[in-house]
């Protein structure tokens, strides 16, 4: 038990870590920065960070959200992405235990934060971020048992996205998709597979649906939604527990 217990430490300071990249990407994929070399510095004043400024949500207390050399507020999303993707591992972990699988689908989660919280911003879904997605799950479904399963999981959802997309552009000349929204369900289908990608959408659309129409009446926000965020959400419901609702749905008719 206590072995455990210093085992899940590790994996929540891993997802801290791992949290502080997906704020990197956050940042400076819109503003097409190098992700990889560039050294990190406030977004104020320029000031090149030192290691021990950038520790995971321990810096950001530690200084009491405020740069360092410039005294201005550090954005409390820094904090906020940290400790959402490290609880996202802990859940993951909780749920399947320490393997192959939740180390996948950790990683997979990370992106899906990455990407929800982008497109919430600016409506754009990156096409690297859908293709480390891709990559995810194209490992996955090498190891996995069921690969028809996961080819059709892959242009199932995707597919009829992409056909709703054509007919509604052709005849009444509006979007009814992103392309990234597409290739976003085309890499979580071949992660999950058929049935748990649908139940995804489902939720997707759910979600979608009522909280966006609840913030327009709220803040009289435009129709302009930003799907992303929602099939995000969907997708890693559905990672959690889409075989189980899908089992459980399905034995109402057996």
């Amino acid at each position: 038990m206590q072995q455990e217990i210093y085992l899940y430490i590790i994996i929540f300071i891993y997802g801290l870590v791992i949290g502080s990249f997906i704020n990197v990407l956050i940042y400076r994929l819109p503003k097409k920065e190098d992700i990889i070399i560039k050294a990190s510095s406030c977004t104020n004043c320029g000031h090149r960070l030192q290691w021990y400024d950038l520790v995971p949500l321990l810096s950001y207390i530690g200084l009491r959200g405020r740069c360092r050399y410039c005294g201005k507020k550090i954005s409390l999303q820094y904090p906020i992405i940290e400790l959402v993707n490290a609880l996202l591992y802990l859940v993951i972990f909780l749920r399947f235990g320490f393997g192959i699988y939740g180390v996948l689908a950790s990683l997979f989660s990370s992106i899906l934060l990455a990407i929800a919280v982008i497109d919430y911003k600016s409506y754009i879904i990156y096409d690297g971020l859908n293709i480390a997605l891709l990559v995810i799950a194209i490992i996955n479904a090498i190891i996995s048992i069921n690969l028809a399963d996961k080819f059709l999981g892959f242009i199932g959802v995707s597919g009829v996205m992409y056909l709703l997309v054509v007919f509604f552009r052709h005849f009444k000349n509006i979007d009814v998709f992103g392309g990234g929204d597409i290739k976003l369900m085309a890499a979580a289908g071949l992660f999950l597979g058929l049935k748990e990608t649908v139940l995804a959408f489902f939720i997707a659309c759910i979600l979608g649906s009522v909280i966006h129409t609840i913030r327009m009446k709220l803040t009289n926000e435009g129709h302009i939604l930003a799907f992303g965020p929602y099939l995000c959400l969907g997708i890693y419901f559905s990672i959690l527990f889409g075989k189980e609702i899908v089992a459980a749905y399905l034995g109402l008719f057996i």
